[in-house]
């Protein structure tokens, strides 16, 4: 009889914390598009695009990606995401030009700060407001 209450504690347990995921395509939200203009502001090469794809859990925006045509780019790979409160963007590329790039630009207190890292040449760099102030060349 204890196994039995234990296994049905088990399984209320896990359906009460089971959420619906749903994605939908949609214009980006002012608050998102902010954001978006002000990296790209910048750091023009994180692309400016309005239609993103947002990820809901009970309604409620979990992530948010934005998806491009690669036919015409230099690009093999461009991926962008927005963390939900709207303040960092994650982004990541590949070129045969720059190899694979990928970091985070955070909004705080109005700056872009920018951490990218770079496989090709294997370089950590930091930017504020489009200026670098931190590289560091890895061995």
């Amino acid at each position: 009889m204890k196994n039995y209450t234990l296994l049905l504690a088990l399984i209320f347990t896990t359906l009460s914390f089971a959420q619906t995921i749903v994605s939908k395509k949609e214009d980006a939200s002012p608050e998102q598009y902010a954001l978006l203009q002000k990296v790209n502001e910048y750091y023009p090469d994180i692309t400016l695009n309005k239609a993103v794809t947002n990820f809901y859990a009970d309604g409620k925006i979990i992530d948010t990606q934005q998806e491009f045509n690669l036919d015409t780019s230099k690009f093999s790979s461009y991926r962008i995401g927005i963390e939900p409160d709207n303040k960092k963007l994650l982004f990541e590329y590949v070129s045969t030009e720059t190899g694979k790039v990928y970091g985070d630009v955070t909004i705080f207190k109005g700056n872009a700060l920018r951490t990218t890292f770079l496989e090709k040449s294997n370089e950590i760099n930091v930017a504020l407001n489009g200026k670098p102030v931190y590289v560091k060349k890895l061995k």
